[in-house]
């Protein structure tokens, strides 16, 4: 699969907001804002995934069905995938 430049821009900003943490809890930040800005943090993660898993099943789908093949068990795995990556 090729990942277009919009998810590694989404993983960049995850990459600068983990950064931003690590100097929070550096400078020794309230919890409160620690954790929430770690909340961020897994919300972006999970839209990252959601976004892989989306676009790569979209891709899958279309290959399957110019082969004649069923797509139901395809779409499961990612429905799967989803749900154990939360």
């Amino acid at each position: 699969m090729q990942y277009d430049d919009d998810v590694k821009k989404r993983l960049k900003r995850v990459e600068g907001q983990i950064r931003g943490v690590l100097r929070m809890m550096e400078e020794g930040q309230d919890c409160k804002d620690v954790v929430s800005q770690l909340s961020a943090v897994r919300s972006a993660a999970d839209k990252a995934i959601a976004y892989i898993v989306a676009v790569n099943l979209e891709h899958c789908i279309l290959e399957e069905k110019e082969a004649g093949r069923d797509t139901g068990k395809m779409v499961q795995e990612a429905i799967d995938l989803l749900v154990k990556s939360r």
